[in-house]
């Protein structure tokens, strides 16, 4: 997987040098992503350009416009356009309004939603992982994020199976993009539900990660940072196991915390 870049020139300070330094710099690349439905706009999303298809179907799957038994016919349509298939329309327009970290939570209505197009987590799915396998997840990610490395402006989504294969990892200038990117490889290759899987990202993790974890019936979320208060709270209520903080050696566990073995 290739980050789409861009170079610039810039003028870099350091201390000790008296004059600053022309070199040239990496940046990830940012541009819109209109997602359409029978040609009628639905969602622009701000990206980076790649897997935009698979992006459109996690979106799609996470706001329960598609569901986790449908093979979607998603079309690119230019750079900066994806379309999908007429059928799922009146979906669209009757869906509840997106929720989204950055307009803040739109209110306990929206919630109950949420939890009408996607039901709980039962708990009874039989996946423990081990502290091994938690770290082997963390080191693959770090390996995987060759964006990061060069711009320092891209975050990572990588999805595991229950042995801590990596089944899919991108990265995007948009935590929820990048996650968006891994589900719709595994909606694309008929995966879905992903009742034996982990998602880890390489950030914090907002609620708006964990709904959408949630649509794809992802049981385990783990993060190198932290999650925020109602991301835990969505994920107890869910029965999801959240993990944050996973560094080498140690970890926080904020939710059902039995997928874990000490």
């Amino acid at each position: 997987m290739n980050l789409d870049v861009s170079r610039t020139r810039v003028l870099r300070l350091e201390d000790g040098k008296d004059y600053p330094e022309e070199t040239a710099d990496e940046l990830a690349v940012e541009e819109p992503l209109e997602i359409r439905i029978g040609g009628e706009p639905l969602s622009v999303t701000m990206r980076t350009p790649g897997h935009d298809v698979q992006l459109a179907a996690g979106y799609l799957l996470s706001e329960g416009i598609l569901t986790s038994d449908e093979t979607p016919l998603l079309r690119q349509e230019g750079p900066n356009v994806v379309n999908l298939a007429a059928p799922a329309v009146n979906r669209a327009q009757n869906r509840s309004s997106v929720i989204a970290a950055s307009c803040g939570l739109c209110g306990k209505g929206s919630i109950e939603a949420i939890h009408q197009r996607f039901p709980q987590l039962t708990g009874n799915d039989g996946l423990v992982i081990s502290r091994g396998i938690l770290h082997q997840l963390l080191s693959t990610l770090e390996q995987a994020q060759a964006g990061f490395a060069r711009t320092g402006g891209a975050h990572a989504a990588g999805l595991f199976d229950g042995e801590g294969r990596l089944l899919a990892v991108n990265e995007d200038v948009g935590r929820h993009n990048a996650v968006d990117k891994v589900i719709g490889y595994a909606v694309l290759k008929h995966l879905v539900p992903l009742t034996n899987s982990i998602l880890l990202v390489s950030g914090r993790v907002s609620f708006e990660i964990v709904q959408k974890a949630l649509g794809a019936s992802v049981p385990v979320i783990a993060a190198v940072s932290a999650p925020t208060s109602l991301a835990a709270e969505f994920a107890e209520a869910n029965g999801q196991t959240l993990i944050g903080f996973l560094r080498p050696g140690r970890c926080n566990i904020y939710s059902h915390p039995a997928r874990v073995s000490y």
